[in-house]
């Protein structure tokens, strides 16, 4: 069975991920700008697992995931919504819905339900 990788853009964004994923799922940052060695790195460090690109929506954001796109034709795309401080920003529940989209429903740590809020 192929890994699960979700590159992301900084530690917070990998942060707020690691709190709502399971330990199986590899979370990789890029660090903001990509040089052509943490390209390299990233295509190293996820061989022939399933790729995932979780940026934020902003100007950098997409830049980063065009060159993404290129350096993973196969990856799955996740998305922020405009308005949101970035990935870390983003409502938990916004970020487990775009997980579920992607498919990783077995891979997500639900919050346990809160009561009054059913």
């Amino acid at each position: 069975m192929a890994e699960i990788t979700i590159i992301v853009e900084g530690k917070n964004d990998r942060s707020k991920l690691r709190r709502l994923l399971s330990g199986e799922v590899n979370i990789l940052c890029t660090f903001g700008s990509l040089s052509s060695l943490r390209l390299e790195q990233l295509r190293r460090q996820t061989r022939n697992d399933e790729v995932y690109l979780f940026m934020d929506n902003d100007s950098s954001g997409k830049k980063i995931r065009a060159i993404l796109r290129d350096a993973f034709p196969d990856a799955e795309h996740m998305y922020t919504r405009r308005g949101y401080a970035g990935v870390e920003g983003t409502p938990d529940e916004y970020v487990i819905a775009q997980l579920e989209k992607a498919g990783l429903e077995e891979y997500i740590l639900y919050p346990p339900p809160q009561p009054g809020l059913e």
